[in-house]
C-alpha cells in the first residue's frame, strides 16, 4: 500500500511539473478600471459596483484565453454605461433597471494592449456601444448578469484583438 501511495504521489508530481511550461504560455488578460467612481452608470452600491467590475473582468478574461498562448491582453476601462437606466425602487429595496430600447444601450470607452514576449503587437482606445441591444439575439440568458455588455465586449473582442 505505500509503494503504491509514493507511486501515485511521485505521478502527480510529474504530472504538475510538467503542466508548468503550459500554464506559464497560456494567453492572460489584466483590466484596469481608471477612476470607477466617475463613470457614467456604475451601480452606487459598493458591493454591487464591486460584483459588476468583477463580472466585468472574468468576461474579458474568459475572452482572452482564446488568444494565442504567451499573448497577454491589457484592458483599461476608461468609461462605462450600462445597458438601461436605474429607478430608484422606493418601497426600501434594490433599485431597478429598466431597458427600454431607446438611448439607454450599454457604452463602454476602453484602451488595449496586447503584447507577446513584453513586446505589444497590436493596441487601441475604442468607445463601444451596443444600440441594438434589445432588438438582436443575445447568447446570453435573461439571467445572465450584463448580458448586453458582455455581448458588446464579444463584438469588440471579434472585430478589433482577434479578428478571424
Amino acid at each position: 500500500m505505500k509503494n503504491v501511495l509514493m507511486t501515485i504521489l511521485q505521478a502527480g508530481a510529474l504530472a504538475a511539473v510538467l503542466a508548468l511550461p503550459a500554464s506559464a504560455a497560456t494567453a492572460a488578460a489584466t483590466v484596469t478600471y481608471v477612476e470607477p467612481d466617475r463613470f457614467a452608470d456604475v451601480p452606487f452600491a459598493p458591493w454591487e459596483r464591486e460584483r459588476v467590475l468583477k463580472e466585468l473582468t472574468a468576461h474579458v478574461e474568459k475572452l482572452a484565453a482564446s488568444l494565442p498562448p504567451g499573448q497577454e491582453l491589457k484592458v483599461e476601462v476608461l468609461d462605462l454605461d450600462l445597458a438601461g437606466q436605474v429607478k430608484p425602487n422606493f418601497r426600501g429595496g434594490q433599485d431597478v433597471r429598466v431597458m427600454n430600447g431607446g438611448a439607454d444601450w450599454p457604452h463602454m470607452h476602453l484602451r488595449y494592449s496586447i503584447a507577446e514576449g513584453g513586446k505589444v503587437i497590436k493596441s487601441g482606445e475604442e468607445k463601444l456601444s451596443n444600440m441594438q441591444y434589445l432588438n438582436r439575439m443575445n447568447q446570453y440568458g435573461n439571467n445572465e448578469l450584463l448580458r448586453y455588455e458582455k455581448q458588446m465586449l464579444d463584438d469588440w473582442f471579434k472585430q478589433f484583438v482577434a479578428p478571424r
